[in-house]
C-alpha cells in the first residue's frame, strides 16, 4: 500500500495539463485530491471524475491565486473539505511574455503575485499546520528558467528563482517533519501557438531529443510526495538536459 493512500493533496491549477496529470498521478499512489482551478471549471471537474475512477476521493476549489484574499480562503477551505492536507503541490502559474521595453510594475505583480506568493501564502498556511501534525510534503513546481533565465519573460523567470529560493528556505523553516521540494521541468507540454519550426529548435537543443509530457514531471512530484523520506531542500530538474546543455 502506498504511503499515500488515504491522504489528501492541494494541487493549485489542476484542471488542465502538467497539474492535472500531478493529480492523477498521486491519486495512482492513493492520495485523495482537491483539485484547484480558476477559470477550467469543466476540466477541473473532469479531473475530479478520473480520480474517483481510481478509488480516492476528490473535490474542485476555485480561487483566483492572483489575489491575496483567494489564496488565503482557498488554504481556509481545503482544510475545511479534508480536515488536514498531506500534500501541497504549488502547481499553477502563468506564462506570461514580458519583453524588457514594455515593462511596468504591472507586469511584475501579474507573475510574481501567481508565481511566487499564492504558494509562500498557502505554504504559510498549509505548512503550519502539517507543522503541527509532524507530518506533511510541499512540492512547488519551478522551472529551469530560474537557472537559465531567457529573453522577453523576465518576471516569469524571476518568479520562478524565487520560488526555488522559498523551497530551500521553506525546508529549513519546517523540517524536521515536513519535507520541501521543487521541480523544474524544461521544455514539456510546449505552447500551443509554437510553430513546427520552433519546436524542432526545442528538440535539437535537448540532450533527450524530444519533448517532455506532463507525465514525466507528474512521475517525479508523485516520488517526492510518496517515496523520498530523506530528502528536503533539494530541486529536481525534468528538462531532457536543458540545465546541462
Amino acid at each position: 500500500m502506498s504511503m499515500l493512500a488515504g491522504q489528501w493533496a492541494l494541487v493549485t491549477g489542476a484542471g488542465r495539463r502538467v497539474g492535472r496529470a500531478i493529480a492523477l498521478a498521486l491519486a495512482g499512489r492513493g492520495a485523495n485530491v482537491l483539485i484547484h482551478y480558476n477559470s477550467s471549471e469543466v476540466e477541473a471537474r473532469a479531473v475530479a471524475d478520473e480520480v474517483r475512477a481510481l478509488g480516492c476521493q476528490a473535490d474542485v476549489l476555485q480561487a483566483e491565486l492572483g489575489d491575496t484574499r483567494a489564496v488565503e480562503q482557498l488554504a481556509v477551505s481545503a482544510l475545511e473539505r479534508a480536515g488536514m492536507i498531506d500534500v501541497l503541490v504549488n502547481s499553477a502559474s502563468n506564462y506570461l511574455r514580458t519583453p524588457f521595453a514594455t515593462l511596468d510594475a504591472a507586469a511584475w505583480d501579474r507573475s510574481l503575485d501567481v508565481n511566487l506568493k499564492a504558494p509562500y501564502l498557502l505554504a504559510v498556511v498549509l505548512g503550519r499546520r502539517m507543522q503541527e501534525r509532524q507530518h506533511g510534503c510541499i512540492v512547488n513546481i519551478a522551472d529551469w528558467a530560474a537557472q537559465r533565465p531567457y529573453r522577453d519573460y523576465l518576471p516569469y523567470c524571476v518568479s520562478k528563482a524565487g520560488l526555488v529560493g522559498l523551497t530551500k528556505a521553506l525546508a529549513r523553516e519546517l523540517a524536521p517533519h515536513v519535507r520541501v521540494n521543487a521541480v523544474a521541468p524544461g521544455p514539456v507540454m510546449l505552447p500551443e501557438d509554437m510553430t513546427a519550426e520552433e519546436t524542432a529548435r526545442v528538440v535539437r537543443a535537448t540532450p533527450l531529443g524530444r519533448i517532455g509530457r506532463a507525465e514525466d514531471v507528474a512521475a517525479c512530484v508523485a516520488f517526492l510526495a510518496a517515496d523520498a523520506a530523506f530528502t528536503t531542500g533539494a530541486v529536481f530538474h525534468v528538462d531532457g538536459g536543458r540545465a546541462i546543455a
